[in-house]
């Protein structure tokens, strides 16, 4: 028995990842961004959430800028 021939390079590091927000199973590269620098072999260096839902949620959470305030000078 080969040991060679029984695992495979997919085999010892994740490729697919499980999103906690929406529970969408994506590419752990492509779909998840990289939380620490130079660790991008170790998959634990990868965000547990999406690129999609965070983008959603950075969206969603900023402040709402106030449409066009016009100010006046003070009528004394």
């Amino acid at each position: 028995m080969n040991i060679d021939d029984q695992f495979e390079l997919e085999h010892l590091f994740l490729t697919e990842r499980k999103c906690r927000v929406c529970g969408e199973v994506k590419d752990l590269i492509d779909g998840f961004y990289l939380t620490r620098k130079g660790r991008g072999s170790i998959p634990s260096a990868y965000a547990y959430e999406c690129k999609i839902c965070t983008i959603k949620r950075i969206t969603e959470s900023r402040k709402k800028s106030p449409s066009r305030v016009l100010w006046e000078y003070p009528d004394w």
